[in-house]
């Protein structure tokens, strides 16, 4: 049966609700489900705990669920362009759990494992490892973090066939297939969508069965967070 809608405000508008937790694919403005975030901020849920490698920047990507005051609690690794979201923060209106990148990446995965927690030698000895289990292993003292396992999980794929079946291009292959997995309920938005049977199996980076939904990304230009270039040799030369 093909996973397939229309369009991605109806799929979301029977999955989300107030208080609960999201996982968004994506790194800055990489590789982001831009559509599926715009139909989140569109449904005017609240209370929102949002797990991302971080909260884009300001008017764009998941800083418009800030702006729209609709995130309670971020589960992320950096935050560092996005000025209202320090905004909020200092002034007491956002909660912010910051977690070490690899330490989310690997949260995140082990929640789509089925594995409730793990140790980690990052962040032994700092603010990080406050408050949570230590525990030694061959004479290294390491920390227990538990696994994120979302409500929802959104990702951006270039790729996918009807099936689910997702494949990521570049840097857009961050989060997402991690994201992708730590879902009870995962919807997928694809650049090009094919028919099942259409994908080299080889190539396929999330299987279907982690996805429930699939809606078709819009042909928006894509963003970049901080452009920078450098003249052409031969431009230089001349």
């Amino acid at each position: 049966m093909s996973k397939l809608v229309s369009n991605a405000g109806t799929v979301l508008q029977d999955l989300l609700r107030d208080g609960m937790t999201l996982a968004v694919g994506g790194f800055g403005l990489s590789g982001i489900p831009a559509d599926l975030i715009e139909a989140v901020r569109d449904s005017g849920v609240r209370e929102l705990t949002v797990v991302s490698n971080n909260m884009g920047v300001d008017g764009k990507g998941l800083g418009i669920l800030i702006e729209a005051g609709q995130v309670r609690k971020v589960i992320a690794s950096y935050v560092g362009e996005n000025k209202l979201f320090a905004e909020q923060y200092l002034a007491g209106q956002l909660e912010v759990e910051f977690t070490p990148q690899g330490t989310l990446a690997e949260r995140l995965r082990a929640g789509g494992a089925g594995i409730p927690a793990f140790y980690t030698k990052t962040g032994v000895g700092t603010l990080v490892a406050e408050g949570k289990p230590l525990a030694e292993f061959d004479g290294e003292t390491y920390v227990q973090e538990r696994a994120i396992r979302a409500d929802v999980a959104l990702v951006h794929a270039h790729t996918a066939d009807t099936d689910g079946n997702l494949i990521y291009r570049y840097t857009a292959r961050n989060f997402n297939p991690v994201v992708a997995t730590a879902g009870a309920v995962t919807v997928a938005e694809a650049e090009v969508i094919v028919a099942p049977g259409d994908l080299d199996p080889n190539h396929i980076v999330t299987p279907g069965v982690y996805v429930q939904h699939l809606v078709q990304a819009s042909g928006r230009v894509k963003d970049i967070e901080q452009r920078t270039v450098r003249p052409r040799p031969e431009l230089a030369s001349a």
